[in-house]
């Protein structure tokens, strides 16, 4: 893609790296981006809900132990979502740098992941978040609920993930612009629109981190 091309003089020349937590609530597209951003990188999109399934499919110790919790009607803990992690960001390709999108979703997991990436010198680079306003994507997540004929994406579902979002994740906002490491991005336009506002974060951040270098 063109993206790609553009992107070739900061990121692909085999020296840099860049570590990306990628934040937005449900419906505001940050997975559409985050997929973007790893042809355009080379770097992984690490999801951890992705990560969860592939794990409960192939039956590893981890998701073993998720297995049985989310069996139970429990919640998974931090500390197994950790390990999954830590897990991912172990293969040679999250070395050269990776996009995380779904965690950390409180302030709790910020502050823990900070602690893994720092005892495996994978410091998180640029946190962005992606602002689309509430009503814009209640609309969007009914639209898809309609076009994929999902009932689990009523309009009283989707206000009541925006409220968890704004209660629990939306303070992680807060904890990366107090770190430095954070930069909105206005999320409404096409998806190409979007992603060249968030290329243009990445190419300032890169150009920083070569400076205080």
């Amino acid at each position: 893609m063109d993206e790609q091309v553009a992107l070739a003089p900061y990121f692909n020349d085999g020296n840099d790296t860049m570590r990306i937590v990628l934040l937005g609530a449900p419906g505001s597209g940050k997975g559409t981006q985050a997929k973007l951003l790893r042809e355009a990188l080379g770097i992984p999109h690490i999801s951890t809900g992705e990560l969860l399934r592939a794990a409960v499919k192939a039956g590893t110790p981890l998701g073993l132990a998720a297995k049985a919790v989310m069996d139970a009607g429990n919640l998974v803990s931090d500390d197994i979502m950790l390990g999954l992690i830590e897990e991912r960001l172990a293969q040679d390709d999250a070395q050269a740098g990776f996009i995380l999108d779904g965690y950390p979703r409180n302030l709790t997991q910020a502050a823990s992941l900070d602690e893994l990436l720092d005892r495996l010198n994978l410091p998180v680079e640029e946190a962005i978040q992606i602002d689309v306003d509430t009503e814009m994507i209640i609309q969007r997540i009914k639209n898809r609920a309609e076009q994929e004929g999902r009932s689990d994406d009523s309009e009283a579902v989707a206000r009541n993930r925006i409220r968890v979002y704004e209660e629990q994740t939306a303070p992680v906002i807060d904890y990366y612009g107090e770190r430095g490491l954070l930069t909105r991005v206005y999320g409404v336009g096409s998806i190409e629109e979007v992603f060249q506002r968030v290329r243009g974060v990445l190419a300032m951040r890169e150009e920083a981190l070569e400076t205080q270098a």
